[in-house]
């Protein structure tokens, strides 16, 4: 799934996306780090995972997006 980078904090290595449909979505240091990314700035296309269903849907996976 893809995913716009809304916002990033390099200390916690925590943040959050703004799905295609506007929606925001939070993602912890576990997801950044299994991207393998080092920084991520407000604005870059992500590619995302999630799993889980309603409440319990989380991401799981942020890496850039790359064409």
């Amino acid at each position: 799934m893809q995913a716009t980078a809304y916002t990033f904090d390099p200390a916690t290595r925590t943040g959050s996306v703004l799905l295609d449909d506007g929606t925001p979505m939070d993602f912890g240091a576990s997801a950044f780090d299994a991207g393998g990314l080092r920084l991520l700035r407000p604005g870059q296309r992500v590619r995302i995972e999630v799993s889980g269903e309603g409440e319990s849907r989380r991401i799981t996976y942020v890496t850039l997006q790359t064409f």
